[in-house]
């Protein structure tokens, strides 16, 4: 698979994920109907409610970070090579997580210090 076509896919996955974030946004002001089982029910139903949203909304800014991040890399001319060590990511794991800025031995070194990125 080509440059072009990784970088099609993020620039498509970055829209879907804008999207997904003003969704999530415009959800936070909705209100709920009440519950028949009384109060308690509708304020954990509510907390659990507010968890999902938050942990969603984690999770799509900071895959849209990545996204973002690769897509300047490409600007940049220094899409494909690690953050790291400055040597070719393996076109198939481009491929598989085509936002990647570590190749795998960077990737495992950065985890086993604790410090989870792709």
């Amino acid at each position: 698979m080509g440059f072009d076509l990784l970088k099609k896919r993020l620039e498509e996955e970055k829209e879907h994920l804008q999207d997904e974030l003003r969704r999530l946004e415009a959800s936070s002001y909705e209100r709920r109907e009440g519950s028949p089982f009384g109060k308690r029910e509708e304020e954990a139903d509510a907390v659990s409610e507010l968890e999902k949203k938050i942990t969603e909304r984690k999770r799509a800014k900071g895959l849209l970070s990545e996204i973002e991040h690769a897509l300047h890399k490409f600007e940049e001319g220094t899409y494909g090579l690690c953050d790291e060590c400055g040597e070719s990511i393996d076109p198939k794991r481009l491929e598989a997580i085509p936002q990647t800025s570590l190749c795998v031995d960077c990737k495992g070194k950065r985890d086993a210090k604790g410090r989870p990125k792709s």
